[in-house]
């Protein structure tokens, strides 16, 4: 049995069982369905056909993560890790990143943090007038890309985003300063953001796909 989403066809596996719900997963490109063994074809097709969206959002996020398992997002490139403990350092060469192992591996990518996110700052901050002095922080954050801690002037920027393209870096950035002018979200905040970062509104939408 095959079915077709969008653009993709992909084979479905039917598993059949005593429980009462019936269970969508991707797994190898292939859709498995759980369900009760008295549940036919025909319905099985009907609920795939009624819930195409859903499935195919599914599917990207499982195909993404399978991206994530076997390599390393750098700056909006897919690069494959390679580990050697004869390696002092890490280095990247083409789409490969040569690192000694995962300690190694995690400094230079704290330390790649810093230096990228202080180069973009330094590199947005003349568009910006009466910015004042501010600490740059960085950490993994499960639901912001950046937080702008007005009265301590501390920027702490997810270290996710460096796994992102260099413009969506630069949004982020763009969006935690302005918060300097203004401190929530209003048609004033965006104004300022759309001055700095006129497509900030396609930028909003990748992160959120992303």
């Amino acid at each position: 049995m095959e079915i077709s989403i969008d653009s993709y066809t992909f084979p479905v596996e039917i598993i059949r069982k005593n429980n009462k719900n019936i269970y969508f997963r991707f797994k190898n490109d292939i859709l498995y369905v759980t369900c009760n063994r008295f549940v036919s074809e025909r319905e099985i097709k009907r609920l795939i056909t009624n819930n195409q969206d859903s499935l195919l959002k599914m599917y990207k996020k499982v195909k993404r993560k399978e991206n994530n398992d076997i390599g390393f997002h750098y700056l909006g490139k897919l690069l494959t890790i390679v580990y050697d403990e004869s390696i002092k350092g890490t280095s990247i060469e083409d789409d490969i990143l040569y690192t000694k192992n995962e300690k190694q591996f995690s400094k230079w990518y704290k330390e790649e943090c810093l230096k990228v996110f202080q180069e973009r700052i330094e590199y947005l901050l003349p568009r910006f007038n009466n910015i004042p002095k501010f600490n740059l922080r960085i950490r993994k954050m499960t639901s912001r890309w950046g937080v702008n801690n007005v009265t301590k002037k501390i920027i702490t920027l997810n270290t996710e985003l460096l796994k992102k393209d260099i413009s969506l870096i630069d949004y982020v950035i763009v969006h935690e300063l302005c918060h300097f002018y203004e401190g929530n979200h209003s048609d004033r905040f965006w104004y300022q953001v759309s001055l700095r970062y006129p497509d900030y509104k396609m930028a909003r939408k990748k992160l959120r796909l992303e």
